[in-house]
């Protein structure tokens, strides 16, 4: 198990960062959102965030090969699992916050962009020789 979280540390810390924040009581912030749909701009960009850093300590790992499919499975079913998780999370613990299925819409984008990333830098746009 630790040899799997071995090159996930910054994975792990963004992590609980995002759950903290997606959790934060939000009174004194109320001001906050810089225009409508803020809020889902800054999920997307959580999960997307995210996912580069699972697919960056899978890569430091060595256990991206040449099915692409071993290393986005995943991360995408871990990261949208999460994003699925803070929603129930705040449907159910903190009240005070609400559940969005646009919420967690803008996750599962997030970690779509992040997907689409890598495969364009890594798996397509990296010859198979400089890989290795």
């Amino acid at each position: 198990m630790m040899k799997l979280l071995k090159h996930q540390g910054l994975t792990i810390t963004w992590a609980l960062l995002v759950l903290y924040l997606c959790n934060m009581h939000m009174d004194q912030h109320e001001g906050a959102s810089f225009f409508e749909g803020f809020d889902k701009l800054v999920h997307t960009g959580f999960f997307f965030v995210l996912s580069t850093l699972m697919f960056f300590g899978c890569q430091r790992q060595g256990i991206t090969g040449k099915k692409p499919y071993v290393v986005i499975v995943p991360v995408m079913l871990l990261s949208i699992s999460f994003g699925g998780i803070i929603e129930l999370i705040q449907w159910k613990i903190f009240t005070y916050r609400s559940a969005d299925w646009w919420d967690f819409f803008c996750d599962a984008l997030g970690v779509c962009m992040a997907i689409f990333c890598y495969l364009m830098f890594y798996c397509w746009g990296v010859p198979a020789k400089q890989r290795q």
